[in-house]
């Protein structure tokens, strides 16, 4: 191995925690400080002390991180990969039950369910308990089902918190659960099978239930490291603790990024790791190398806010020369918000050549990049969403749309049969005779076809799974026209929102809560409209727009991202919008009192710059329809002293 000079190599703080003493090591590694730097010359330090690479273990929570901290070891020392056991929870886990699983029962020739297959399996399982449970709509489908019993598998909370935590959707029928989810576990185990989550459960029940395998990886593995630590869940953080039974384990994280609560991980992890781990030595790295010392200032102080005892003390502390302060904007609307971005960025890539590609958007949820979305699409600017589809693309705000168009205009057969076809049983060729047998219907009776619809010559056409459905189908849509002739395109959007779609929204949605809030953003963009046919144009248009200047993730355009799609990035130029009470920390977070997630979740969001950072938000959320609701700007920005960030004015005659 050739020789590694640690010591020019790494700064002060990062080579205290590389060279540190085996123990229990809590590394806190703030943004931007080269964590991934210190847990890669950690592997090579330890091998340079005499560790063979099989005695160290490594676990991540992406391949593509294992691979490329391997690979960068590999540079270092020439040791190569495969000698060492790398990967994320689930690839060790699997590697272990392939090992030793019959010593609880598990045949090593167990198969690993994708999630297609886990889905249809927990179907049949369910049916075989009740087979009526899929008949109503309102209850979930196999898809979000399975959401909710995998959160409650990796959180080991019981499906009844799990569900009034995460799923409230689901309150009603929270006591029927546990049955379905006792019925899928001994398909899989009679049929010698595992899902995703087994990977982890029954690795953690393989170092519990049996003591010799648990000897044989304490024995082989001097040596665990862990990287985002913050973001494990129960399960993964019981399993370090049982293969570092020897306390030699170095956990790298940082509390203040623990964003990810909705996907299982417990921030208590890493706040009790020290106590879990008796003399665990604390190694903080603070040293920034990513923004200017006025964006870490602003950092620093959001951090400063939280209450006491609830985060680790730590301070960014910048290697950059100075910069410009943040600056926060208050606009009037949405509107104005978008309106400022778009004058911006025109002069930031005009004026100061800033390369399109180093600016980003960020924002909590979606539906707050609705009116950035139009405003670059019509000032001809490419742009990219790196936190998947664009707005007007997202499959429940199409199906919408099509509710609504269709009501407008019923020879719109297209629009017919994509949301037609979401009642059970109903596929294509079915909504065809419906729609021919309502046509029909309408002819002879001469009535207008929502009203035929009702009519029992077609519900004769109707499959006998979507009976149920048919009666609020046929209302929702009649009341959606009523609206529509009243004249108020923003009311049909929302009648249409709580009627029949928004309960088959309910089923087909584990993440119903935020589609939800999503739709009622499209209740604000309606209402920007006196006509419903100028508001159809307008979504047409748009897509039409983005349709042309489809953006490959590589070309030179703006990127626009929720903050949690952007942790682990940067760019020399970030927007973050909606910075309002009920926008970002969310009104459901306000309201659980619970906004320390959210909290950290902005320091995400304000550490991703590096040059220049603007703050935003509109006084008025039009997407509270007609009128708009008045907004309070982001508790997180009335917290900070004001000479950490300048106040921009936006003047009518667009400057600031």
């Amino acid at each position: 191995m050739p020789a590694i000079d640690f010591r020019a190599s790494l700064n002060d703080e990062q080579f205290a925690a590389v060279t540190a003493e085996p123990g229990p090591l809590l590394v806190l590694a703030g943004a931007g400080s080269g964590k991934t730097r210190t847990l890669t010359y950690r592997v090579a330090y330890l091998l340079s002390q005499g560790v063979k690479p099989g005695e160290i273990l490594l676990l991540t929570f992406t391949n593509k991180a294992a691979k490329e901290m391997l690979h960068r070891v590999h540079e270092l020392t020439g040791v190569e990969p495969a000698r060492f056991w790398g990967g994320t929870f689930h690839s060790i886990g699997n590697r272990a039950l392939r090992m030793f699983g019959d010593a609880i029962q598990l045949p090593k020739n167990f198969s690993i369910l994708d999630a297609d297959e886990s889905e249809s399996l927990l179907k049949q399982c369910v049916e075989s308990v009740d087979k009526l449970f899929f008949k109503d709509k309102t209850n979930p489908r196999p898809g979000p089902l399975f959401s909710v019993l995998s959160m409650a598998r990796n959180t080991q909370l019981s499906l009844a918190d799990t569900v009034a935590r995460h799923f409230p959707q689901y309150g009603e029928i929270a006591h029927r659960l546990p049955a379905f989810a006792t019925a899928y576990e001994k398909a899989r185990r009679e049929q010698s099978v595992v899902d995703y989550d087994d990977l982890l459960e029954l690795w953690l029940r393989l170092l519990t239930d049996a003591p010799d395998v648990a000897a044989y990886f304490n024995q082989r593995f001097r040596h665990v490291l862990v990287d985002e630590y913050q973001d494990t869940n129960t399960i993964q953080a019981q399993i370090v603790d049982k293969l570092a039974a020897h306390h030699r384990v170095m956990a790298v994280g940082d509390d203040a990024q623990c964003i990810y609560s909705w996907r299982g991980a417990d921030f208590e992890n890493i706040m009790t790791f020290p106590d879990r781990h008796p003399g665990t030595v604390i190694h903080r790295i603070e040293i920034n190398y990513r923004s200017t010392p006025e964006i870490l200032n602003f950092a620093n102080g959001v951090l400063n806010s939280a209450p006491k005892g609830r985060h680790f003390e730590k301070e960014l502390r910048a290697a950059r020369k100075h910069g410009q302060k943040p600056s926060v904007i208050q606009a009037m609307d949405d509107r104005e918000q978008a309106a400022f971005i778009v004058k911006r960025i025109e002069s930031l890539v005009s004026d100061d050549g800033v390369s399109p590609k180093e600016i980003a958007i960020l924002y909590r949820s979606h539906f707050l990049a609705l009116e950035v979305q139009l405003a670059l699409s019509r000032a001809g600017i490419p742009y990219v969403i790196t936190s998947g589809v664009k707005f007007f693309e997202r499959q429940h705000v199409r199906d919408l749309i099509a509710l609504v168009q269709f009501v407008y205009q019923p020879k719109n057969t297209l629009a017919w049969q994509r949301f037609a076809i979401l009642l059970p049983k109903v596929g294509e060729k079915g909504a065809q005779k419906i729609y021919a047998a309502a046509l029909d219907h309408a002819k002879l009776l001469q009535k207008n076809f929502i009203d035929a619809l009702a009519e029992d010559d077609v519900k004769t056409k109707v499959p006998k799974d979507a009976k149920d459905d048919w009666a609020n189908f046929c209302a929702s849509l009649k009341q959606v026209g009523e609206a529509m002739d009243a004249g108020r395109p923003a009311d049909a959007v929302k009648v249409a929102i709580d009627g029949w779609y928004g309960d088959y929204m309910k089923g087909a949605y584990a993440d119903y809560m935020d589609r939800l809030e999503e739709l009622k953003g499209l209740v604000g963009f309606a209402s920007q409209f006196t006509e419903m046919q100028e508001m159809l144009t307008q979504v047409a248009l748009l897509n039409g727009e983005t349709a042309e200047k489809e953006v490959e993730p590589t070309d030179d355009a703006i990127r626009l991202t929720t903050v949690h799609q952007a942790k682990g990035l940067e760019y020399d130029v970030v927007f973050v919008i909606g910075a309002a009470d009920n926008q970002f920390p969310t009104r459901r977070s306000i309201e659980a009192g619970d906004v320390e997630e959210e909290r950290r979740l902005f320091y995400v969001a304000v550490t991703r710059a590096k040059n220049e950072l603007y703050i935003s938000y509109p006084r008025v959320a039009t997407r509270a329809g007609p009128g708009g609701m008045m907004l309070q700007p982001s508790r997180f920005l009335l917290e900070l002293p004001n000479d950490l960030y300048d106040e921009l004015r936006i003047k009518r005659s667009w400057g600031w």
